[in-house]
């Protein structure tokens, strides 16, 4: 085989065995992470980032302009996509790092490998400038994928105290009252004089405000163990039936008392899943669903289901209740937030409004998203998209 230019000849074999290349990358660092490729790389989105990569590096290889890498505005930014994208898969800044690395011992090794089987050997000059203009590229493209990473860890570290500032004052704000009140009352209660109904009614109302702080309380110490860092998660593979069952028995007297049915599927998937954070979510969205049950309608129910499809497991839990107002459903999933605050009927319904905002804490710490489809006077769906195995 005659080759007058070693960049040229080895563009074309990087850019028509890019797929083989990638699969050959994918396949060391499985070597070197002994461990289901799914706990490296929950979705195949970078598998698809990778290969175009490597297409990219086999054309800068016979670009005569040193620096050409450096001026394509696509690749660079698909190479962002890809910091962006482990930064969501929550992996570590040492893991993209090894993973470049090994994405350049596997072009270097490609490379070898092509000129032996060539049985060409080119000049040291030329076989250094190929290697080094290798190297380059892997730099380059190392260093967009990183600067994005750390760009947005930066932004989510930024974003939590932003979150933990809000937190503290709303938190703040929403003591004040009941606290208030109870002070009052405790005044109330000191004086000799106080009538015996009068004594009651503060009586009452010190005690709902006492059970008002209790759940306050315990909301605000679930929204902390939600947004910890999981160090203490217990993540095990468990029917998602189980789950729900055990959330629906600790409901029943509540979901008895308003005559709802509690319905969960038997064939709802198996998930490698932080077992508290899901069951937390179940409880307060079938709390929810119960508290929010329509009194007019004969039959009150609502619905546990769920499927998998790809790796995804899609659970839903609908109810026939009361719906949602559609000028609340942009906020529903706010802390602080009640969809029928402002109507009068339904006053008598507790709750603080953190309900949802917890069950959004806890599937996205699951590594998901939640979505609700509501209609008013006609029932809710909260869906739960939810990977299959979490990292």
């Amino acid at each position: 085989m005659i080759i007058t230019d070693f960049g040229d000849f080895m563009a074309a074999r990087i850019r028509s065995e890019h797929h083989v290349i990638a699969s050959r990358w994918f396949e060391r660092l499985l070597d070197l992470l002994p461990v289901d490729a799914r706990d490296i790389f929950p979705t195949e989105s970078l598998l698809d980032h990778v290969p175009a990569l490597i297409f990219e590096i086999g054309g800068y290889l016979h670009q005569p302009e040193d620096e050409a890498i450096v001026s394509n505005t696509a690749i660079l930014e698909k190479a962002g996509e890809l910091g962006a994208l482990r930064h969501s898969q929550r992996a570590s800044l040492h893991q993209v790092l090894r993973e470049y690395q090994v994405l350049r011992g596997v072009l270097i090794a490609f490379v070898v490998e092509e000129l032996e089987q060539a049985s060409v050997t080119p000049p040291a000059g030329e076989a250094v400038h190929l290697v080094n203009r290798v190297h380059q590229a892997v730099d380059v493209l190392s260093q967009a994928t990183v600067e994005e990473f750390v760009g947005r860890y930066t932004q989510t570290i930024a974003d939590q105290a932003e979150r933990l500032d809000q937190f503290t004052r709303m938190a703040a704000h929403e003591w004040r009252q009941p606290l208030g009140a109870v002070q009052f009352g405790v005044r109330l209660l000191r004086e000799a004089n106080l009538d015996a109904a009068r004594a009651e009614r503060t009586l009452a109302t010190v005690e709902r405000n006492v059970v008002l702080l209790g759940e306050l309380t315990r909301k605000m110490e679930a929204i902390a163990r939600v947004r910890s860092n999981g160090d203490n998660a217990v993540v095990q593979t468990i029917s998602v039936a189980t789950v729900a069952q055990e959330a629906a028995r600790q409901l029943r007297e509540m979901a008895d008392a308003r005559g709802v049915e509690i319905r969960v599927a038997d064939s709802l998937p198996a998930l490698t899943v932080d077992v508290g954070r899901l069951e937390l979510a179940f409880v307060n969205l079938l709390s929810n669903a119960i508290k929010y049950s329509d009194p007019d309608k004969a039959e009150r129910y609502v619905d546990v289901s769920g499927t998998v499809t790809d790796g995804t497991a899609r659970l839903e839990v609908r109810d026939n209740g009361i719906g949602i107002p559609e000028a609340a459903l942009p906020r529903i999933f706010e802390r602080f937030t009640r969809a029928h605050a402002d109507q009068a009927e339904l006053r008598h319904v507790g709750g603080i409004g953190l309900g949802l905002s917890i069950v959004e804490d806890c599937v996205r710490a699951m590594g998901g998203r939640i979505e609700v489809q509501a209609v008013e006077n006609a029932g809710a769906t909260f869906i739960m998209t939810l990977p299959t195995t979490q990292m």
